[in-house]
């Protein structure tokens, strides 16, 4: 169309050629209905269409038809054949009030081909730029033009999200790019290699791909030696600080990051150590402590013996405070009984009261001044990504010296022996029995004989008070549990106590972990100091708390953990039936995660679980996932349901049959 005539269509004016250009009034054009397009143009690509017009203009005409009435006269009204979205765009901004609605279109009359077939045409005979020019023109903008995402997102009638999208994806390994153009990657995979901007590292993780080119194992891959901002180290060292000392964090603009990624482990260690320092020199300044270390985890073979606060009596200022205090929130408890919701005056003192009370018990344990002296703490990092102080730690070196009095004789400060008897199995010669040296100990083997026999007396006599071998029992299982050596009775009572750590990574961190470790505190702060006193101390308590004493130690021994190679079918059974006794409820300590079961066990078994824990309809609908997918989706549809795996759960109690006994041996044994 070389020849066009260029003119302002009007319903009394309607050019006829073939071909021509017009231009006509927005209002004047409408929908064909001969479109081929019966499906509506997405909202999102119309909003690209006005923003694209609004910057550059209409780069394509519209090609249109008269609209003619049934006489076969023309209108004025002109039917759009091409360009149908372009005229949608045009509107909506007239909607905005960017554009009038009589502003002139320009068009191209077609009064020749048939309008179907065109319109057709016009959506058939085209090819879509390669995904990969795309990104890589959105990348030159940025580059050449200096147009930020929001700039170009205007220009485009995208969002800014979208461009960063585009960018990032246009920043990917020339080689990558050419290999997805080729068909060697998908556009998921392309997105997972995205995730960091380091060509090296982008091409070293693509040539290492084995046979699983999924995308989670890709991002996997590129971020092995990255750390999640959801990590406890992260977490506590926050992201402001760890930009602020020049550290980078990855982000990945496809999926949900959670914050994404810090580059540099490193660097980020050397934070958390440098906060955790900072921590402790207060700790130390503020308490006395001989030493302070910090650690990211907890140095579990230290070989330091570990004091505990003990009980000491509260200062008369102290105890006229805790007075006045208790009193003032008895007097307000009773003020506000019955009362659904308090007011916030009395709910701000309430907080000031209980304040002030737990201030001033907290002054009812201390350390002594010489453990402060000689001892030290561990600074180290929760597991929630908290600091976590540990007081206490006596190095062998600091051990405070004294003499210790072994049989027939007593070892000075010095290391002096005095007191020896003569010797092993050393009798009294015949020659000294006319001595009569009434100082000279007794022969070691006639020690034996003699208090042989008193062991046995010692035996039978206990066997006969029960209340006395349970003093005796707690007795010998706290000296072994709460203080060094065990050798503080006379029962030959051996505890073990499995490091349950070396099974399960984190295990010590857990909520549980720490309800056992504050419960064993309580216990050894209330301890006497001396081993010596342990006795008089076990013997004093009531028959409630000598059973709570004994629970508690007893419970230290229980080793409930299978390995493959050991086989104890007896005291597996055993365990079940502890559990079944003790109402044993794991689904107050564990819930089923991406870490802790459902990224370690097949699809079967995350499917089984979603089946069992919330319904048939729920796994099917996950069903079709990619593993690594199908976990993070059953993490959140069984959180909260109380499912457990099968060796987490509980049997109910049942008296005594032998049924339920062959069901918890077949149980263990599995």
């Amino acid at each position: 169309m070389t020849d066009t005539i260029e003119t302002t269509a009007t319903v009394s004016e309607a050019p006829a050629e073939n071909g021509a250009v017009l231009f006509v009034p927005l209002n004047k054009l409408k929908k064909s209905p001969r479109n081929a397009r019966k499906t509506p143009h997405s909202e999102a690509h119309i909003e690209a269409l006005a923003a694209s017009i609004a910057v550059k203009g209409m780069l394509q005409n519209l090609v249109v038809e008269p609209e003619t009435n049934a006489g076969g006269e023309p209108t004025g009204f002109y039917f759009v054949t091409i360009g149908e979205g372009r005229r949608l765009a045009q509107m909506l901004r007239v909607k905005r009030k960017q554009i009038k609605k009589t502003e002139a279109i320009r068009c191209v009359l077609d009064t020749e081909n048939d309008a179907t077939e065109i319109s057709l045409d016009e959506n058939v005979t085209r090819e879509a730029m390669h995904p990969a020019d795309q990104f890589e023109r959105f990348r030159e903008l940025a580059e050449n033009r200096g147009w930020g995402a929001e700039e170009i997102a205007a220009r485009f009638g995208v969002t800014a999200h979208v461009v960063r999208q585009r960018l990032r994806l246009g920043a990917v390994s020339p080689k990558l790019m050419q290999v997805y153009r080729d068909g060697g990657l998908s556009l998921d995979q392309l997105m997972a290699f995205s995730l960091t901007e380091d060509h090296a590292r982008q091409e070293l993780v693509y040539e290492s791909l084995s046979w699983n080119r999924d995308p989670s194992a890709i991002r996997r891959d590129l971020t092995r030696m990255n750390v999640a901002a959801t990590d406890r180290r992260a977490i506590f060292v926050g992201a402001d600080a760890y930009a602020e000392a020049g550290g980078i964090i990855i982000r990945d603009l496809f999926t949900e990051d959670r914050g994404g990624y810090f580059e540099d482990a490193a660097l980020l260690d050397r934070l958390v150590i440098d906060k955790l320092e900072g921590i402790a020199g207060r700790v130390q300044a503020a308490e006395g402590w001989k030493w302070a270390s910090v650690h990211i985890d907890f140095p579990h073979a230290h070989g330091m013996r570990r004091s505990y606060p003990h009980p000491v009596d509260l200062s008369e200022e102290d105890a006229a405070a805790y007075g006045a205090a208790q009193q003032d929130y008895d007097r307000l408890s009773a003020e506000y009984e019955g009362y659904e919701e308090l007011p916030d005056e009395a709910d701000r003192r309430f907080g000031e009261l209980e304040a002030e009370i737990e201030r001033i018990d907290a002054k009812r344990h201390a350390y002594d001044a010489d453990e402060i002296a000689r001892g030290g703490v561990f600074v180290i990092l929760n597991h929630d990504g908290t600091a976590r102080i540990e007081r206490g730690f006596i190095r062998a070196e600091d051990e405070a010296p004294r003499p210790e009095d072994v049989e027939g004789a007593t070892i000075t400060e010095d290391g002096e022996i005095v007191g020896e008897g003569d010797g092993e199995d050393a009798e009294p010669q015949p020659d000294d029995e006319d001595a009569g040296d009434a100082g000279k100990p007794l022969s070691d083997l006639l020690i034996r004989d003699l208090t042989a026999h008193r062991t046995l007396s010692l035996r039978l006599a206990l066997g006969e008070q029960p209340e006395m071998a349970l003093v005796a029992v707690v007795h010998a299982m706290a000296a072994q549990t709460f203080y060094r050596g065990g050798e503080a009775s006379c029962l030959e009572i051996r505890l073990t106590s499995a490091y349950l750590a070396s099974h399960a990574d984190g295990i010590e961190d857990t909520p549980a972990a720490k309800a056992l470790a504050d419960r064993h505190a309580g216990w050894a702060s209330d301890m006497p100091r001396d081993v010596a006193d342990l006795w008089a101390f076990v013997a004093g308590l009531d028959y409630a708390s000598v059973m709570a004493l004994l629970a508690h130690c007893a419970a230290l021994t229980v080793n409930a953990v299978r390995i493959p190679w050991e086989q104890k079918p007896n005291a597996r059974a055993t365990a079940e039936k502890l559990a079944s006794a003790v109402t044993l409820d794991m689904t107050a300590h564990w819930t089923p995660t991406v870490q802790s079961y459902l990224g370690r066990v097949t699809k079967a078994h995350i499917l089984n679980a979603v089946r069992e824990g919330v319904g048939d309809e729920a796994a099917e609908r996950i069903a079709g996932l990619k593993k690594t997918e199908m976990a993070q989706v059953a993490e959140q549809l069984l959180a909260g349901t109380g499912w457990l795996p099968s060796v987490q759960r509980t049997a109910r109690p049942v008296s005594g049959g032998t049924e339920s006994e062959a069901e918890a041996l077949a149980q263990a044994a599995e």
